[in-house]
């Protein structure tokens, strides 16, 4: 496939992120994310590395595009110590996907708890400065990857490859990390992973007892706090939950004895489902979200089989709820 000029790529990015009412960096960063994707694909095909996994918030955004909250960061997992990693991520960058090419910055930044270093990449389209990601290195201690096909939408009005599929954590696994990360020690900052357990289980992913056993043996290995834990969010996290909730679709007004969340019940399982599958279709609109009535109404995960239980049985309930009101 011939590449496109690179202003003419520029203005058919802005003409599909109009005609389908995506915000355009948010494109811009989807095109960056797929070509990494793909020259890792490569480097596994040419033996640089064995294999590789996204995590965090670019795998969501890749399984459910729409659906998930909005990333800046490439998580990335690679086999080795950080200098290992860093040696192959500069390995795997000389190899070029397509018409892009990658330079990985010297500037880093090591994160010592999570045992990751943050390194910037130089996306470039045709010799032209495209983007500059921001990968976390991480370990690849993944239990389970899954072969994702991207659902990204619009990339073939704007002409682009894009590998058939990527590697991503496995999704139960994931959820247990998060798990582990929100309600551990270092906590401050995740708040995001609530929105991404409940978004898993709303749109009916969650293998409720593979990722039960995928949390006991991760809350074990890392040993920072018990399983189960405690789902008592902090207060603090109210307006973060809240806007994150807006970039889905809905409005979250948490009601004020409500800096927890908690209960599982049935609720408005059919609102909940119908939102998920706007959310995960077509364009995400507030008017995607709209009641007839206007009302306000509590979303709640379905109740089944819960991964907070207490440690010898898989049924329980979390102790979290969100109220939201559906945007008019």
């Amino acid at each position: 496939m011939s590449a496109k000029p690179v202003e003419r790529l520029e203005k058919t990015l802005a003409r599909v992120a109009r005609e389908q009412g995506l915000d355009q960096e948010r494109l811009r960063r989807w095109v960056s994310f797929l070509a990494l994707c793909g020259v890792l694909e490569h480097a596994v095909q040419r033996g640089v590395i064995d294999t590789y996994y996204l995590k965090g918030g670019v795998a969501m955004e890749l399984r459910f595009t729409r659906a998930a909250r909005t990333t800046k960061d490439f998580d990335l997992g690679l086999e080795g110590n950080r200098a290992e990693r860093l040696r192959r991520l500069e390995e795997v960058s000389k190899l070029g996907f397509d018409e892009f090419t990658f330079r990985l910055k010297p500037e880093m930044h090591e994160m010592e708890l999570a045992d990751t270093v943050r390194v910037e990449v130089a996306v470039q389209y045709k010799t032209r400065a495209w983007q500059t990601v921001a990968v976390d290195l991480g370990p690849g201690e993944a239990r389970e990857v899954d072969l994702v096909e991207p659902t990204i939408t619009g990339l073939a009005d704007i002409g682009l490859p894009i590998a058939a599929h990527v590697r991503c954590l496995g999704l139960n696994e994931q959820v247990a990390q998060k798990l582990h990360a929100c309600t551990g020690p270092h906590r401050e900052d995740r708040a995001r992973d609530v929105l991404d357990i409940l978004l898993v289980d709303m749109l009916g992913k969650l293998d409720y007892a593979r990722t039960h056993v995928a949390a006991k043996r991760i809350f074990a290995e890392r040993a920072t706090h018990a399983f189960p834990p405690s789902a008592k969010l902090p207060p603090e996290w109210r307006r973060e939950l809240e806007n994150l909730a807006q970039e889905l679709g809905y409005r979250a007004p948490c009601r004020r004895d409500s800096s927890q969340v908690h209960g599982c019940g049935r609720g408005d399982r059919e609102d909940l489902r119908r939102l998920a599958h706007a959310a995960g279709t077509s364009v995400c609109r507030p008017s995607s979200f709209s009641r007839s009535n206007g009302r306000s109404s509590t979303i709640r995960p379905p109740e089944r089989t819960r991964i907070l239980p207490n440690a010898d049985k898989v049924e329980g309930r979390w102790d979290t709820t969100i109220r939201v009101e559906a945007a008019r």
